[in-house]
C-alpha cells in the first residue's frame, strides 16, 4: 500500500513520497488540491469558503491526518466566523485527534484570536487550556504577556503578576510588564513597589505619558504636595488626554489644597471633571472651603450646598463651614439647617459641639419647625454642663418659653425641669397659654391656665393681668358673680400702665349691667365714656348700655342724652339708639315728639331689626292718642310687612280689641279668629278666644261659638280650671328656682294636659330647665315641640338652643334647618349672626362650598362682626376656594384671615401665604413667610410640616439641595403623626437625590439613575 504524509508549515503545504513503487490515483490528487484550495482561503481570511472546502474534504478523505486538519480548520473558521457550537468543534478536534500535531497549538490559536480582537475573557479561557512545552522561546514569550494581560483585565492580579514575571526581563515584553505589575501595585496602594517598578520602564513615550501621570498621583497620596504638584504641573502641557487633563487638575488642585495655598488651587479644583462626569462629597468640599478661605462666601456655599446625605468627617467639617457662611451672608434660616447636620456628627467632638451652639441659638433666634427651642436649650445644657456658654444658654432658654409662643409644650417641659426654671418664667407662660386658649375661644381651659399663673404671683404685672383675663373667662362663662372679683381684684392692684386698664370700666360696667345692678352699671360706664377712650366702638357701645342703664333704671332724660352721644358717633346700632330714644319719650308724655321720632325712624331705618318695634310701638302710641285710625294703619303696615315678627299676635290680638271697644264685632271677630288659626297655643289665641266668646253671648250667638271652639285643639273649656291650676303649681317652682321640682311639676301638666292652654309655655321652661341641668338630649324633644307651633314668644329662643344642640352634636343635616328659621324669625340681631355663622361652619362640613361662602360673605357684611368671627368667615371662604379649587380667590381669602387672625387660623394663614408664593415662584418670600410661621406658630405642627415641604421645594428651586434635602429629611423624621405629609416629603426627597446623583457619586438612591456623559475638557 502506498504511503504519503503531508507537512504543514507557517499556512503552506509540501507533498513527499515515500513510496516511489506507484502513482497517486487521480481522486486522490483532486482532493490533495481541494485541500490546497481550502488553505489558502483561510491564509486570506476567506473563513466562510474555507470552511466549506474543508467539510467536503473531511467526508471525502480517508487520511487521518487530513482529516485531522480538517478539523482543526474548520474549528478555527466556526471561531472566527463567531458560529454557534465554535467552541465545541475545538473541543471536539481535541478529543478526537489527540495524536494531531495541532493538537497544543489548537487551543493558543484560538486564545491569541480572541487577544487580537479585545475579547480576554474569552481568549483567557482557552489560554486556560494551552500546556506549555513544545513552544518556541518568543512564542512562549508572547503566551505567557498574553496570558497576564488576560488575567489583569479579569482583575485576578495573583495570576497576573505570575505570568508577567515570566516576562520581565524580555526585551519585546519587559517593559509593559513591568508597567502592569507596578500599576496593580499602585492600585493596591503599595507606592513603593510601584515606583520600584515605573522607575525601570524603558518604553514608548505613550507608556512614560501615562507613568508621569500615576507617579504625580502616587506623591500626592503619599502626602509629598509639592513633588506631586511640580509632576502634575509638567504633564499638564505634555498630555491632551482629557480624561487625564481633568485628574491632574485635580491632583494639583488638592496638593495647594493641602498646602493651604486655595487661591491657587481654585482654578485646578474648578478644571476637574469628576469621574464619569461626577463629582463626589469631597470635591466640593474642597472647592468650597477653597472659597471659604479666600472670602468668597456666596461661591462657598455654592459648593458646601451640594453636599447632601454625608456621614462623615467631610461632611460633618464642610457642613459646619456651610453654616459659617451663611451667616456671612446673613442667612440665618439656611445656617440653623447647617449646623443641625453638622451637630448630629460626632467625627470631630468640637465642631460637634460648636455647631449645635450655633444651632441653638439660630433656633431661639429665628424659630425651629422641627423640634421645640426650649428642649433643645435643655438638651444643649445637659449635654455640655461645663461648656463656657452655660449661663448664656440658661438665659435664652427662660426667654425661649414665651418667644416661641409654643406655651403648651414649654409648660411641659417647666413643669419636667424645674431645675431651669424660676416662678416667674412659669407664671408668664401659663398666663400666655391661658391667652392663646382665650383668643381660640375655649374659655373654661384658659380660667384653668389664668389659675396656674395666679399659683405663682411673683409679678405683681402678670398676677394683674391674669386676674383681668380670668375675668373675662368667666363673664363669658356668664359666671358674672366671679367675673366682677377678678376685674375689682385688677382694679384695685393700681396698673394704669397696663394695657388692659382701659377696658376695665367697660368691662365692669357690662358686668353690673349682667347683673341687674344698674346704678353701678352706670357710675362704671360714665367713668368708661369720660376717659375718652381711643377704640370709638366701644365707647359707642359703651354709650348704648348706659343709655340702657339709665332707661331701665326709668332715667329717661339722661337716657336720651346718652343715645344723642352714641348717635353723634354714627357707629353700629345707630338704628338701636334712635328706637330707644323715641321710645323715651313716650315715658316722659312727650307722646307728640314719640310719634315723629318713630316716624322719622320707619322711614331711615328701612332694613333695621327694631322696625318692627317701632311700627308696633307707633301704632300703640297713636292708640293711647285715641287717633285709632293711624294707629291701625301702623298696625296693619306692620303684620303686611313682618308676616313673621312675634309683634304680629299681639298686633292682631289689639287691633280686636280695638274693634270690639268700638263695638265693630264683626272685624273683631274677623282679627281674633286669624289670631286663633295662625298663632294656635299662643297667649293671645287663648284672650282671643276669651274676648270672642264675650261677643258671641252678647249677641247670642252661642251655638256659632261652641262650633268654632269645638274645632280649636288647644281649647278644653271644662277642663280650663283644673289646666291652669295645674300650670300655675309648676311655674311656681320655676320662678322659685326650684328645678326639679318645676321638672317634675311640667312634666306632669304635660302628661294630663299634652294640648292645654300653657303646653307650649312648658314644652319650653322643661327644655329651658333640663338644658341647664346639662341633660341637652331630653332638651331636644320640647324645644322640638316648640318650633313647631306658630311663631310665639319661645320660638326665637327654642331655635338658638335647638341649633345649638344639634351643631354640639355634628347633626349638621337637623341644624341646617333650624338655622335658616333662627335667621329668618329672629328678632335679636345676635341670633340672626349666631343663625349666619353657624350656617356658614355647617354647610362646609356638607361640602356645600356654595353655601358656605355665601353666608361667610353674609356674616362680613355684617358691620358688627367682631375680629373672631370675621377670621372664621374668611377661612370657610378660602377653604371652600381650596376644595374647589379657585386658588385666587383663596389667596385673597387667606390674605385677610392674616390681618386679625391669631392662633391656629393664623398659622394656616400664613402656611397658604408660603404655598401660593411658591406657585408665583417668590421662593425668598415664601420662606421669609415660612420662618414666621416656625418662629411665632411652631405649636401648629401639621401647618409648620407641611410648609417645610413647599420651603424645601423653594430651596431647590434655588438650587440648594442641600436645604431642601435636609428640611425633607427632618420632616420624616420629626411628624411621623402626620403620614400624608411624610410620604409627601418622601417623595421629594427621592426625586431630588435622584438628580443630585446625577452629578454627585456620593449620593446614595433607590432610584435608578440616568449617568451624565462624562465632561469633555478643553
Amino acid at each position: 500500500m502506498n504511503k504519503y504524509y503531508i507537512i504543514f508549515l507557517a499556512g503552506t503545504a509540501t507533498l513527499t513520497y515515500e513510496s516511489v513503487l506507484g502513482q497517486q490515483s487521480a481522486v486522490y490528487t483532486n482532493q490533495y488540491k481541494e485541500y490546497q484550495d481550502a488553505v489558502n482561503l483561510y491564509a486570506n481570511k476567506q473563513y466562510q469558503a474555507a470552511q466549506n472546502i474543508f467539510l467536503q474534504v473531511k467526508r471525502k478523505t480517508s487520511n487521518e491526518e487530513i482529516e485531522a486538519n480538517c478539523a482543526y480548520y474548520i474549528a478555527n473558521c466556526a471561531v472566527r466566523l463567531n458560529q454557534i457550537g465554535a467552541d465545541g468543534l475545538m473541543e471536539d478536534f481535541v478529543t478526537n485527534y489527540p495524536t494531531s500535531t495541532k493538537r497544543n497549538s489548537a487551543y493558543k490559536d484560538v486564545a491569541d484570536y480572541y487577544f487580537e480582537q479585545g475579547k480576554y475573557p474569552y481568549a483567557l479561557k482557552w489560554y486556560e487550556k494551552v500546556e506549555d512545552s513544545n513552544f518556541s522561546n518568543s512564542e512562549q514569550e508572547k503566551l505567557n504577556f498574553n496570558k497576564g494581560y488576560a488575567y489583569f483585565t479579569a482583575k485576578r492580579q495573583d495570576q497576573a503578576k505570575k505570568y508577567f514575571n515570566r516576562v520581565i526581563n524580555s526585551k519585546k515584553y519587559g517593559s509593559q510588564a513591568k508597567y502592569y505589575i507596578g500599576y496593580m501595585a499602585y492600585e493596591g496602594d503599595d507606592y513603593s513597589q510601584a515606583n520600584e517598578y515605573f522607575d525601570q520602564i524603558q518604553g514608548s513615550d505613550q507608556l512614560n505619558e501615562k507613568l508621569a501621570y500615576y507617579q504625580a498621583d502616587m506623591n500626592f497620596k503619599l502626602g509629598k504636595f509639592d513633588l506631586a504638584l511640580q509632576q502634575a504641573l509638567e504633564q499638564l502641557q505634555k498630555t491632551r488626554d482629557r480624561q487625564e487633563v481633568s485628574e491632574l487638575h485635580k491632583i494639583a488642585g488638592e496638593s495647594l489644597f493641602n498646602l493651604k495655598r486655595y487661591s491657587e488651587a481654585i482654578p485646578h479644583l474648578e478644571q476637574y471633571k469628576g469621574k464619569k462626569g461626577k463629582w463626589n462629597n469631597t470635591d466640593y468640599y474642597q472647592l468650597g472651603y477653597a472659597y471659604y478661605q479666600e472670602g468668597n462666601y456666596e461661591k462657598a456655599i455654592g459648593q458646601l450646598n451640594k453636599i447632601i446625605d454625608g456621614n462623615n468627617s467631610v461632611a460633618q467639617n464642610a457642613y459646619y463651614h456651610l453654616g459659617q457662611c451663611y451667616l456671612k451672608n446673613d442667612k440665618k434660616q439656611q445656617a440653623l439647617n447647617a449646623f443641625k447636620n453638622a451637630s448630629q456628627m460626632d467625627f470631630d467632638a468640637q465642631i460637634q459641639e460648636d455647631a449645635m451652639l450655633n444651632y441653638v441659638k439660630l433656633s431661639y433666634e429665628v424659630g425651629n419647625a422641627y423640634e421645640s427651642v426650649s428642649a433643645l436649650l435643655l438638651s444643649y445644657l445637659s449635654k455640655y454642663p461645663d461648656s463656657g456658654h452655660t449661663e448664656e444658654v440658661r438665659s435664652l432658654l427662660v426667654d425661649s418659653y414665651i418667644t416661641s409662643k409654643n406655651y403648651e409644650a414649654a409648660l411641659t417641659l417647666l413643669e419636667k425641669n424645674r431645675n431651669y426654671s424660676d416662678k416667674e418664667t412659669y407664671q408668664k407662660v401659663a398666663f400666655y397659654r391661658g391667652v392663646e386658649l382665650f383668643n381660640e375661644g375655649d374659655y373654661q381651659q384658659a380660667k384653668s391656665y389664668f389659675d396656674k399663673s395666679l399659683s405663682q404671683p411673683i409679678n405683681s404685672t402678670y398676677n394683674a393681668r391674669a386676674r383681668f383675663w380670668k375675668g373675662e373667662c368667666d363673664y363669658l362663662l356668664t359666671n358674672y358673680a366671679d367675673a366682677l372679683i377678678s376685674f375689682k381684684q385688677f382694679e384695685n392692684s393700681a396698673t394704669s400702665s397696663l394695657k388692659e386698664n382701659a377696658d376695665i370700666d367697660y368691662n365692669i360696667g357690662y358686668t353690673y349691667f349682667k347683673q341687674k345692678n344698674y346704678e353701678k352699671a352706670i357710675s362704671y360706664f360714665s367713668k368708661y365714656t369720660e376717659s375718652a377712650p381711643k377704640d370709638k366702638s366701644k365707647l359707642n357701645d359703651a354709650y348704648l348700655r348706659l343709655g340702657d342703664s339709665y332707661f331701665v333704671s326709668s332715667n329717661y332724660w339722661p337716657a336720651m342724652e346718652t343715645y344723642n352721644k352714641a348717635i353723634a358717633l354714627n357707629g353700629v346700632d345707630a338704628d338701636y339708639a334712635n328706637f330707644q330714644k323715641a321710645i323715651s319719650y313716650g315715658f316722659v308724655d312727650r307722646n307728640e315728639r314719640k310719634i315723629e321720632e318713630l316716624i322719622k325712624f320707619v322711614n331711615t331705618y328701612k332694613k333695621s331689626a327694631y322696625r318692627d318695634d317701632a311700627l308696633y310701638e307707633l301704632g300703640n302710641v297713636y292708640i293711647a292718642e285715641n287717633n285709632v285710625n293711624k294707629g291701625i294703619a301702623a298696625y296693619d303696615q306692620l303684620v303686611n310687612e313682618y308676616k313673621k315678627s312675634s309683634y304680629v299676635p299681639k298686633t292682631l290680638l289689639k287691633e280686636g280689641l280695638i274693634f270690639y271697644n268700638n263695638n265693630q264685632n264683626e272685624k273683631a271677630l274677623g282679627k281674633f279668629k286669624t289670631v286663633v288659626r295662625d298663632f294656635p297655643n299662643t297667649q293671645e289665641s287663648i284672650q282671643a278666644v276669651s274676648t270672642a266668646k264675650l261677643i258671641y253671648v252678647d249677641e247670642g250667638r252661642v251655638d256659632e261659638y261652641a262650633a268654632w271652639v269645638k274645632n280649636i285643639d288647644f281649647v278644653q273649656v271644662t277642663d280650663a280650671e283644673l289646666d291652669n291650676a295645674t300650670y300655675e303649681s309648676a311655674e311656681n317652682q320655676y320662678i322659685q328656682n326650684k328645678t326639679n321640682q318645676a321638672i317634675s311639676g311640667f312634666e306632669k301638666y304635660l302628661n294630663q294636659f299634652p294640648n292645654g292652654l300653657h303646653a307650649t309655655n312648658a314644652h319650653f321652661y322643661l327644655a329651658q330647665l333640663q338644658f341647664g341641668k346639662g341633660e341637652k338630649a331630653a332638651s331636644v324633644p320640647h324645644y322640638e315641640v316648640v318650633i313647631s307651633k306658630e311663631r310665639n314668644e319661645f320660638t326665637e329662643q327654642a331655635l338658638s338652643r335647638l341649633g345649638q344642640i344639634y351643631l354640639e352634636n355634628k347633626e349638621y343635616e337637623k341644624a341646617i334647618p333650624v338655622l335658616k328659621r333662627l335667621e329668618t324669625e329672629a328678632d335679636y340681631p345676635q341670633n340672626i349672626s349666631f343663625a349666619q355663622n353657624n350656617l356658614m361652619k355647617a354647610y362646609y362640613e356638607q361640602n356645600d362650598y356654595e353655601a358656605t361662602v355665601m353666608y361667610a360673605e353674609k356674616v362680613l357684611s355684617n358691620p358688627k362682626v367682631d375680629d373672631r368671627i370675621a377670621s372664621d368667615a374668611h377661612i370657610m371662604i378660602a377653604r371652600s376656594a381650596i376644595k374647589t379649587g379657585d386658588e385666587a380667590k383663596a389667596k385673597q381669602a387667606y390674605a385677610e384671615v392674616q390681618k386679625k387672625a391669631t392662633g391656629a387660623l393664623m398659622a394656616e394663614a400664613l402656611y397658604y401665604d408660603v404655598y401660593f408664593k411658591n406657585k408665583e415662584g417668590k421662593y425668598e418670600a415664601s420662606n421669609k413667610v415660612m420662618q414666621k410661621l416656625a418662629q411665632e406658630y411652631s405649636g401648629y405642627k401639621e401647618f409648620g410640616a407641611k410648609g417645610l415641604v413647599v420651603m424645601a421645594k423653594n430651596y431647590y428651586a434655588m438650587d440648594d439641595a442641600f436645604n431642601a434635602t435636609t428640611i425633607l429629611k427632618s420632616v420624616i423624621s420629626n411628624f411621623a403623626s402626620y403620614p400624608e405629609i411624610v410620604s409627601e416629603a418622601q417623595i421629594e426627597l427621592n426625586k431630588i437625590k435622584a438628580e443630585e446623583a446625577k452629578t454627585n457619586a456620593s449620593v446614595e438612591t433607590d432610584t435608578p439613575v440616568e449617568e451624565t456623559q462624562p465632561q469633555q475638557g478643553n
